[in-house]
């Protein structure tokens, strides 16, 4: 579990230790649940971007990423890139709330 791990550093060093922990995780392939509130962040990073309703906090929807790995950082320039981000932000946006039986509660 990691929480905002790279949430107090600029930029440059913050793009630089998403990488070094991508490097770590394809070597151990072990699972990481990482929270972040930034979206491009969440979505370079990640297989599966949870994301969590307003108070009471709930899974609203899961989305997963289709990029390849390793991933690489010129995938953030890309239009693909772009769209799951959007998809993600819509969600964030939505207010629902996904359902224990998969359904979606308004």
């Amino acid at each position: 579990l990691m929480d905002e791990p790279f949430g107090a550093l600029d930029d440059l060093t913050r793009k630089s230790m998403q990488m070094l922990l991508l490097d770590i995780w394809s070597k151990t392939q072990k699972t990481i649940l990482m929270v972040t509130h930034s979206i491009s962040e969440a979505c370079f990073m990640s297989d599966r971007v949870v994301v969590l309703s307003h108070r009471p906090g709930r899974i609203a929807r899961i989305v997963s990423i289709p990029l390849d790995r390793p991933r690489e950082r010129s995938m953030s320039e890309t239009k693909a890139f772009a769209r799951i981000c959007s998809i993600v932000r819509e969600a964030l946006g939505s207010g629902e709330i996904l359902e224990e039986d998969g359904s979606i509660k308004e």
